[in-house]
């Protein structure tokens, strides 16, 4: 076991390969012990946010007692753990009334080794596939962590027709009866409000296509339940199931849903549910609360995140999204100010 505790390049490097070398729970529960020492000493917003809290990490001896860093923090302040110069700064998207969350990434290797590895782990090399991204929201500012994971995993395609596509539905739909009569698999990743968009207006039956939903219906519908979502869609493309991907700007990894909106963390990933009451606390088995992820890959901002979803665990890893918090962005701005 390397520790992070050691100064220099070849430790982290080391880190790294073991996070995606986790093959068991007490693998991830130590690695994550000892991410979490080395933040609460070396990420400064981390830190002050345990102090504000009074958590002494030294105290802290086991992984269900992490303190998990409210992600609206994300918006004011600069997530760092170390000095560096990042590579890139993913934004998150939002209104214009609302501040986005930035990530500062040190090491944009580190973000494709984490999605390409969950990705191919979930639905095999990304070679054998066709990926057509129809991302219109996305594609349309800039800083997406989503576009850029697109992009990558559409060159590894090597596919001619694997591309990205903002509102030519009418496109989308032609390409769509072109890889189907090859019998091409293919993957439509696409926005929520994008796909019920080409639902409505090119229905079609796809038997050689998965379809996988992001999220994302900020302004553009009224906002339905994913099972409802799920069942437009089924219904318009004549496929037994839709398939999901969580993921945030705030995380540098991402689960995936291949049915029934129950999503399976990669092994370097894990999910918590929290007291809706009392965020330091955890739920209790089976119950619905709010979701805290464990994210090794975050080895350079924090791996210890409060989203403001609400979900409960299933088994295995696994955990389903049942809804967001109401008071979302008032959660922790009591602290925002340290």
């Amino acid at each position: 076991m390397f520790s992070l505790h050691s100064k220099g390049a070849m430790i982290r490097s080391e880190f790294i390969k073991e996070i995606f070398s986790i093959r068991s729970r007490a693998g991830f529960d130590s690695l994550a012990m000892d991410l979490f020492h080395y933040q609460s000493v070396h990420c400064t917003l981390y830190r002050n946010y345990l102090s504000a809290i009074k958590i002494a990490p030294a105290d802290i001896k086991n992984i269900a007692e992490i303190p998990f860093l409210p992600i609206d923090f994300f918006k004011n302040h600069r997530i760092m753990t170390g000095d560096f110069e990042s590579s890139v700064v993913f934004t998150s998207s939002g209104t214009t009334q609302s501040t986005p969350s930035r990530h500062f990434v040190r090491d944009t290797t580190l973000y494709e080794t984490s999605f390409i590895t969950a990705f191919e782990q979930f639905l095999g090399p990304a070679n054998d596939l066709c990926i057509l991204a129809l991302l219109p929201s996305y594609l349309e500012r800039k800083g997406s962590s989503l576009v850029y994971m697109a992009d990558v995993l559409i060159q590894r395609s090597t596919h001619p027709l694997s591309g990205f596509f903002l509102h030519r539905y009418e496109d989308v739909a032609e390409q769509l009866r072109k890889l189907e009569k090859a019998r091409q698999r293919t993957l439509l990743l696409g926005v929520t409000f994008a796909l019920l968009d080409l639902a409505d207006q090119y229905p079609a039956s796809l038997r050689h296509t998965i379809i996988m939903e992001t999220g994302g219906m900020k302004g553009r519908k009224t906002e339905i339940t994913r099972d409802e979502v799920h069942g437009v869609l089924k219904t318009a493309f004549g496929v037994p199931t839709i398939y999901s991907e969580y993921g945030m700007t705030e995380l540098l990894s991402q689960a995936y849903s291949a049915s029934d909106g129950i999503f399976q963390c990669p092994p370097w990933m894990q999910v918590f549910i929290r007291e809706t009451s009392d965020p330091l606390s955890p739920a209790k088995s089976g119950a619905v609360g709010g979701i805290n992820i464990v994210d090794l890959a975050n080895i350079d901002s924090c791996a210890f995140i409060a989203t403001q979803d609400l979900g409960k665990l299933i088994s295995g890893n696994r955990f389903e999204v049942i809804g967001r918090f109401d008071y979302a962005d008032v959660r922790g701005c009591n602290l925002l100010s340290i």
